[in-house]
């Protein structure tokens, strides 16, 4: 039977603006920011790293707001990032090298300035006025419910004075939500997708698409919760009937993909939109980007995880680090241990891992000063430029890039970092080498096995192939002595020595091992 390819992909996101600035972009001389161009400059550190797929972050014309998550032309290029015809060859010197291409897609919202929110706001009466979700004022004014946005966490409602409707927004005022209930809305976002789909993407990475599908009642959220985001309390079945039609429309297109948003802590919740094969293909789990580097933790990730997918067959993904959370070395306490480990942690977990750009140099979040903020989230930090060799600019142009530098940049850069066979860059393209050699680690079921206290260790197995994997959480060395499942075997890959060969009779402090066991236990 055919495998899909998003099944054993490696998907590494890009974050355009903070990938590469080549000038070739406008005003890039004044902006620092970076461009498509940038990206195709750098694919064949992609393809030296051995990822399938990238995955990019919004490019579409935009006031930035957002930094693109505020569209104002779904079929566009912003002239910061290049033009199509950039966008054309960025996918087709992809598809050269064998790396599939997945962009952004934003269904829930538009920018303000998008021509079709100007239509809706200019008047009641206006054929788009029912695109977006308006409301009269509560009995007594104010706002209609007691929703509250993420980002600022204020009212999700802003009135309009010149027609006296307040507008719905579970984002930023900026961002007002679209109205999935309306079937041309349907159709004019269905078009998006044919448009990217003809211009040969391989998928899209939904945002927040479990927020398309609103009760129509618009009640308030109950009192308990109702100072959360509504971003992550909406879970309605109308949303389910929007995904089966998109996923219609993918399927016949071809191997495409859909990985959706869906930013519902709960795995028995996020399993839904899945549907029974016919929803998204893949949805992110974002319970391991809270969770502490803690054996106890992560085993209840893991159990969590496979309990809630493994009976309906959906398939799981990984995610450690992204452009809307502090990356996991930061996370971990800075520990670059620690990130190597969780790098072996995430290309051998059942399911297809996501990597983002700079995790592969164990870059930290850049200290951002007071005066240097640019997001209205706080997620500055971990948006900080990549740096490519060890110069003043790190193979940017000169312009000052639009955020700081990450720490050590004039060392932990990717020119720097290649010439170090023992470096996370390399133990990164080791994994994924090895991750794509073995069959186990690619489609092999997961069990976990008996480990010392503060291990976590798990078994892969498809047919007659199987690896054992062992992860210390500890800031200690751990004895194996005892636990022949995981001591019993050939070391294949070390997260702290990986040119080394030895005995593995214990776990360094924040070890990780992939091991191939002389014998498969019954």
């Amino acid at each position: 039977m055919d495998v899909p390819w998003w099944k054993t992909a490696v998907t590494y996101q890009i974050y355009p603006r903070s990938f590469c600035d080549t000038g070739c972009g406008r005003d890039q001389s004044a902006e620092g920011v970076g461009d498509l161009e940038g990206v195709i400059r750098h694919l064949d550190h992609l393809l030296w790293l051995g990822v399938d797929v990238i995955w990019l972050s919004p490019f579409f014309p935009s006031p930035m707001n957002d930094f693109g998550y505020d569209v104002s032309d779904y079929c566009g290029v912003d002239p910061l990032f290049g033009d199509l015809g950039t966008f054309d060859r960025l996918v087709a010197e992809s598809h050269r090298r064998g790396i599939r291409v997945v962009i952004d897609w934003v269904p829930n919202h538009t920018s303000i300035d998008h021509p079709w929110f100007a239509a809706s706001r200019s008047s009641r009466q206006d054929p788009k006025r029912d695109w977006y979700v308006w409301r009269d004022p509560a009995p007594g004014g104010g706002p209609p419910n007691n929703w509250i946005e993420s980002l600022t966490m204020g009212p999700a409602w802003t009135l309009d004075a010149a027609t006296g409707q307040y507008y719905l927004h579970c984002f930023l005022p900026t961002q007002p939500d679209l109205n999935w209930s309306n079937a041309e809305v349907v159709a004019a976002m269905h078009d998006t997708l044919r448009f990217w789909l003809e211009r040969g993407v391989d998928g899209f990475r939904m945002d927040v698409v479990h927020l398309i599908g609103k009760d129509p009642d618009l009640p308030d959220d109950p009192e308990v919760v109702a100072g959360l985001p509504h971003v992550v309390l909406n879970d309605r079945p109308e949303t389910h009937a929007h995904l089966r039609s998109i996923r219609r429309l993918l399927d016949e297109s071809g191997e495409r993909v859909s990985i959706g948003e869906v930013y519902l802590l709960d795995p028995a919740q996020v399993v839904e939109y899945y549907g029974r094969d016919d929803e998204l293909h893949l949805c992110f789990n974002f319970a391991p980007l809270h969770a502490r580097w803690n054996a106890t933790a992560w085993r209840h990730q893991i159990e969590q995880s496979e309990a809630a997918l493994g009976p309906v067959a959906a398939w799981p993904t990984w995610v450690l680090s992204n452009h809307d959370n502090p990356r996991h070395r930061t996370r971990y306490g800075g520990s670059e241990a620690r990130a190597r480990a969780a790098a072996v942690l995430l290309l051998t977990l059942r399911g297809a891992p996501f990597l983002y750009a700079g995790e592969e140099l164990g870059l930290l979040d850049a200290e951002i000063g007071d005066d240097q903020h640019r997001d209205p989230g706080g997620r500055d930090g971990c948006r900080a430029p990549i740096p490519w060799d060890g110069t003043p600019t790190h193979g940017w142009t000169d312009a000052t890039p639009w955020l700081p530098w990450p720490p050590e940049a004039e060392r932990r850069n990717v020119a720097n970092l290649r010439e170090d066979p023992t470096s996370i860059l390399h133990l990164y393209r080791d994994a994924i080498a090895l991750r794509r050699a073995t069959p186990s680690l690619q489609l092999g079921d997961l069990s976990l096995v008996d480990s010392p206290d503060g291990v976590v260790a798990y078994r892969r197995t498809l047919g007659l192939d199987s690896v054992v994997i062992a992860v210390n959480f500890t800031d200690s060395t751990v004895d194996l002595l005892g636990y022949p499942n995981l001591f019993d075997g050939r070391l294949m890959l070390s997260s702290i020595h990986p040119t080394a060969e030895r005995a593995l009779t214990h776990l360094d402090a924040d070890e990780a091992a992939i091991i191939a066991p002389f014998e498969v236990a019954p």
